[in-house]
């Protein structure tokens, strides 16, 4: 693994470990790069352009966005549709590029949720600021209760049908609209390859409410976002919070506040059980995340290229012992019964 330095070795892709995604025809790398954060106006374009051709460079040929990415909303696409046509235009058949809609964009009644006008509005604005033609993956980003779900699926299998996009799939959508959106859409002729859905060692919603048994039935596959937390499961916080973490910065997601005391002693006897095993806590947590079957890939976001670097060798250690298993499952069960009223 290497940072990269103008050009992309011919071995770029014996790093990397790539999954098929349910049951369609199409792999995905273990980890994938998201770019939530980090690629925005307030960023630096030359960090950004490092961290996408450092992932590019080793193997990660799956990039994450979505039309409200920033920010301000729609910078990321536009920073990654520079960097794609000043960088990887070439290996554009060798990248599978994602984005989604359904949080507000713009202004009036038709800026945000699930209907055809929202969905296929955004999607052509989204393929204009990357300056692309089609995407390979398109994502209804939010399930909508007042829409009929018959209408947004079938702004989702229209864009396929348009080619504008490759794939379809959802994301955060509850348990049994779940269920019935891989119905609607197998019936329409185009399934939905992937749920992208928030997993990690602290949430473990889409285990306990069956969401995975569903996508493992229905043939999809599994993507989550957030597998370190953001950026609690790892041991940068053991030692008090960092200038540039993600905490210090005001506007952010994470709050101070996530850093209580159960959550405090469950990292530290996580990192211990990490060392054992002669990784970071951050590697061990996102090998976690990938141990379930139906998992395809980890979206992992990123300040700097060596983050990338460091989330690949997690794929060194993929394997569980029955014993770390349950202790993992142990120390978060106590943290989450601790910080119950």
């Amino acid at each position: 693994m290497e940072l990269f330095e103008g050009t992309f070795s011919p071995q770029r892709y014996e790093t990397m470990t790539y999954r098929r995604a349910g049951r369609s025809g199409l792999k995905l790398p273990l980890v994938s790069l998201g770019l939530w954060h980090n690629f925005g106006d307030n960023d630096s374009e030359d960090n950004a352009r490092e961290m996408v051709c450092t992932a590019f460079a080793n193997g990660i040929t799956h990039f994450d966005l979505a039309n409200n990415y920033g920010p301000p909303p729609g910078s990321a696409e536009t920073c990654f549709g520079r960097i794609l046509k000043q960088d990887l235009n070439e290996h554009r058949d060798e990248l599978i590029i994602s984005t989604k809609a359904g949080y507000r964009m713009w202004d009036g009644p038709y800026g945000e949720w699930g209907s055809r006008k929202n969905l296929l509005s955004s999607l052509d604005q989204s393929l204009m600021r990357m300056g692309l033609d089609y995407v390979d993956i398109f994502y209804s980003h939010r399930f909508d209760p007042e829409t009929p779900l018959e209408e947004t699926m079938g702004a989702l299998a229209s864009a396929v049908q348009g080619g504008k996009a490759l794939y379809v799939g959802i994301s955060n959508y509850p348990q049994e609209a779940t269920r019935e959106a891989l119905s609607i859409l197998k019936r329409m002729g185009v399934p939905c390859l992937l749920h992208q859905v928030r997993y990690n060692m602290f949430g473990l919603a889409p285990v306990e409410d069956g969401l995975l048994d569903i996508l493992e039935e229905g043939g999809s596959g599994c993507i989550s976002f957030s597998p370190l937390a953001q950026g609690l499961l790892t041991n940068r916080y053991l030692q008090g919070i960092p200038d540039d973490s993600r905490i210090s910065k005001s506007g952010t997601f994470l709050k101070s506040s996530a850093l209580d005391e159960p959550t405090l002693k469950a990292i530290g006897e996580l990192d211990l059980i990490a060392k054992k095993r002669n990784q970071s806590l951050s590697q061990m947590a996102l090998a976690w995340n990938l141990r379930h079957p139906v998992m395809t890939s980890v979206l992992i976001g990123a300040s700097r290229p060596a983050q990338i670097l460091d989330n690949i060798k997690a794929m060194d250690h993929l394997d569980f012992s029955n014993e770390e298993l349950k202790l993992i499952e142990s120390i978060c069960r106590r943290r989450r019964e601790a910080q119950q009223p």
